[in-house]
């Protein structure tokens, strides 16, 4: 099946979702939560095979592979698509609907993080489609690519480490509020500095450093391939 077939899968999946809630009409919080704990799993799995890139892009490469192999069956993949943009669309309803009524430091970075995120799974997803389309492979050495051509690395270093850290926080805002009082302190505060080592480790890879990585800007008009 061809990208435009997937797209459309994953247009009518969003559509008879769509249909779905409308008619049965649960609480938007409730589906938000729902549909959070399926892409929290694809998220955790896609960073962790991101970080396969720490023994080189081979390697990274094998692990991306075996990774599409299940997530780039269509139905699988318009699933995601749908999931990805009801989360986004949710979160930032959500996030606009109670924007007076939070009170708290970790309410606010809930909310913060969660915002953050949607426009970062909007933003990164049509990237990605675009990429695509246009035949490139969005791979280890796509990622990378911006944080090689100057000045963009201004940019995309804290893009993606504010996407992982706000990742962090918001999974450790979620613990917090689930959790028995005596541990939810403990489970943000471990969210964080998970967050935030995930973060680090992803923009220093991709920005060259450990093994370094090699970053292939051939597909890139009047670019050159650059040794990271």
């Amino acid at each position: 099946m061809n990208e435009t077939s997937q797209l459309a899968l994953g247009a009518a999946t969003i559509g008879l979702a769509g249909t779905w809630v409308w008619r049965q009409r649960p609480a938007l919080r409730t589906l938000h939560r729902a549909s959070a704990l399926a892409l929290a799993l694809f998220l955790l799995v896609h960073l962790l095979g991101h970080l396969a890139g720490l023994a080189g892009a081979a390697a990274h490469q094998e692990v991306l592979e075996v990774m599409r192999s299940v997530y780039r069956q269509p139905v699988v993949e318009g699933l995601l698509l749908a999931g990805v943009l009801f989360q986004a669309v949710s979160g930032l309803t959500l996030l606009w609907r109670g924007w007076h009524q939070r009170r708290g430091a970790v309410a606010w970075a809930q909310a913060v993080s969660g915002g953050y995120l949607s426009l970062f799974l909007l933003i990164h997803v049509a990237a990605v489609l675009v990429a695509r389309q246009q035949g490139v492979d969005t791979n280890l050495q796509f990622a990378a690519a911006g944080m090689h051509m100057p000045p963009w690395q201004w940019f995309f270093g804290p893009y993606y480490f504010l996407a992982v850290l706000a990742l962090g926080t918001h999974v450790g805002c979620a613990l917090y509020w689930n959790l028995p009082e005596r541990q939810r302190a403990l489970a943000l505060a471990a969210a964080l500095v998970v967050g935030v080592l995930l973060a680090t480790t992803l923009v220093v890879m991709l920005a060259g450093g450990f093994r370094g990585i090699e970053v292939l800007l051939a597909a890139m008009p009047g670019m050159a391939p650059v040794a990271g």
